[in-house]
């Protein structure tokens, strides 16, 4: 499967903007350089989180593994240009497992881990992975035990790979079939094209089921690059990964600057405080990723930021909520560190408040560069490799002055081609000149020369929480299947540490009521992600709803945030 257009591919590497070199090449180069050196680190916490002792591997150690990994994909009927699922926590698997589809050939399809049956039921017909790996248990769920129950319930064929034992009938075990692989290098395809799909992940936005977000290689590749650049990471450096290898931030973000780094990825999950710190000291951590909550409350704690060594940090990337100025001038002027503004989106729509872009803290916090617009210079190689705009949602007129509101919509080396079998969403998700309607609504910030963007709001209705993104559709319609509910919906309200969490707001039939428990308690009937699940509950006479009866959902926001 080749995502892109063959025209597009032409364009792109004439320009320089891909490279035509695959995941595969890019790690080789890794290995041949670095064999000795550590490349790939668990947390501290592995043995807590799944039952076995953390993994530390060099590169050649790395390496072997793939190979051993290939080699079982094979055994159980992967070839190229097939699917491989999974659901793990960050683990140094879940890195092999990547670095294994792109040894192959093969489309690596990673689910989150909060994902339940409701999700997978979306997910899995549509991919049909002919391996799933996962864990047992982890977090309350048998992960295993699920995938068993789905392959029995005719949702999917794949066979299920799980980490650990006592697993359950049908289930192959990941240990067992790796020490009997052969002992020998797994050849790559010699023709394996940069143009192949490498990975599906997934994305919700307005609509009720996720969509399928495919990359390849030349995606992933230029998706690295930039972020070294952009972070200003030197060869060897050590990135700290908290986030799950999901999405574009965690393969895109850390894992891709890793490989074009040629340094050394430590893996985190979940996100516990404490642990994060330590590791920020023990493996002497140059870049890593935080929100804005912890940000601003370690810049608070002086006491517990000075009980770690930070010497080594040299930039954080953060995001999913606005940064406080405050808090990107305080790590610059009292610990040297750069807070990078993110603003990204798994379809590639990617903006980066940099130092080096926007030197002043205080402007980096509120503002973006308008990359790629006609006439602004940036200084760095990646703001020419894409194309920005703004443009009135209602009435498709492009906005060039500033003060003025406008979807932005951006083009370019890191933006996908369309979703996953879905022809008539990808249709809809760019305009007349090819661009991606991300949904998001800057205005041009009068500062500066009108060099800046600046984010006002979501046109979408999409709920971040943590960032999570959470359909309000999907939510809605399990809402309304509650027997007591004559109407309901959902809607984002504020929160300080998870940027924004769910509000159920409902319309009782006579003579009933309702508490949030009893609400959550149907939902999870339903098997859907805990962290979709409503945590405050409105009950309304009725729903706010406009002249053609659609919910007002900007209306519900304020009922939401009562």
């Amino acid at each position: 499967m080749r995502p892109s257009p063959p025209e597009r591919v032409v364009e792109y590497r004439r320009k320089g903007w891909w490279r035509g070199e695959t995941v595969e090449q890019l790690f080789r180069k890794a290995v041949d350089a670095r064999p000795d050196a550590e490349a790939l680190a668990d947390a501290p916490n592995r043995e807590a989180l799944v039952g076995t002792p953390p993994r530390r591997l060099t590169y050649a150690q790395a390496d072997a593994q793939v190979d051993a990994l290939a080699h079982v994909l094979a055994g159980l009927g992967v070839g190229r240009g097939d699917v491989v699922a999974t659901q793990l926590p960050n683990l140094v698997e879940g890195v092999i497992a990547f670095l294994t589809c792109a040894r192959m050939g093969a489309i690596l399809s990673p689910v989150a881990m909060a994902y339940r049956g409701h999700e997978l039921r979306q997910i899995l017909p549509t991919v049909e992975p002919k391996v799933y790996l996962t864990v047992g248990q982890f977090h309350g769920c048998d992960h295993a035990a699920m995938l068993a129950e789905l392959k029995a319930e005719g949702v999917t064929r794949a066979e299920v790979v799980s980490l650990g034992g006592d697993l359950p009938a049908g289930v192959h075990s990941l240990g067992a079939l790796m020490a009997a692989a052969p002992a020998e290098p797994y050849a790559s395809p010699a023709d394996l094209d940069a143009a192949e799909a490498l990975t599906v992940c997934w994305t919700s936005g307005t609509e009720a089921a996720p969509k399928g977000v495919p990359r390849h290689h030349d995606h992933w590749v230029v998706n690295g690059w930039a972020l070294v650049e952009a972070a200003g990471l030197k060869a060897g450096d050590t990135i700290l990964n908290p986030f799950p290898l999901i999405n574009i931030a965690a393969i895109g973000g850390m894992v891709m600057t890793w490989l074009v780094c040629q340094g050394r990825l430590v893996q985190h999950h979940p996100f516990d405080l404490p642990i994060f710190l330590r590791q920020m000291q023990d493996e002497e951590v140059a870049y890593t990723v935080a929100p804005p909550a912890v940000l601003n409350m370690l810049l608070q704690n002086e006491v517990l930021l000075a009980s770690a060594d930070l010497s080594n940090l040299r930039c954080l990337g953060s995001g999913s909520a606005p940064l406080s100025p405050w808090m990107v001038e305080g790590w610059q002027n009292r610990h040297g560190v750069t807070v990078m503004n993110v603003f990204g989106s798994n379809e590639g729509a990617s903006l980066f408040s940099t130092g080096e872009a926007i030197p002043d803290p205080d402007q980096r916090a509120r503002f973006f560069p308008r990359f790629g617009v006609e006439g602004i210079d940036w200084p760095a190689e990646f703001p020419a490799k894409i194309r920005t705009r703004l443009v009135d949602p209602q009435t498709e007129v492009e906005i060039t002055a500033p003060g003025a509101e406008g979807e932005l919509r951006i083009s370019g080396a890191m933006t996908f081609d369309g979703y996953w079998k879905a022809p008539d969403l990808t249709r809809t998700a760019f305009d007349a000149r090819g661009y991606f309607k991300t949904g998001d609504l800057f205005e041009i910030a009068p500062e500066a020369g009108a060099r800046f963007y600046r984010f006002v709001g979501r046109c979408k209705e999409i709920i971040i929480r943590g960032g999570q993104n959470i359909s309000p559709a999907e939510i809605d319609v399990l809402i309304e299947s509650h027997p007591k509910v004559r109407e309901g919906a959902c809607a984002a309200y504020a929160d300080e540490r998870l940027g924004e969490r769910v509000c159920a707001v409902v319309a009782l039939r006579p003579d009933q009521s309702m508490t949030l428990d009893e609400l959550t308690a149907h939902l999870k009937a339903h098997d859907i992600a805990t962290y979709k699940l409503p945590e405050k509950l409105r009950v309304v006479d009725a729903l706010p709803r406009n002249a053609l009866g659609k919910v007002q959902r900007r209306e519900l926001t304020g009922v939401a945030a009562s």
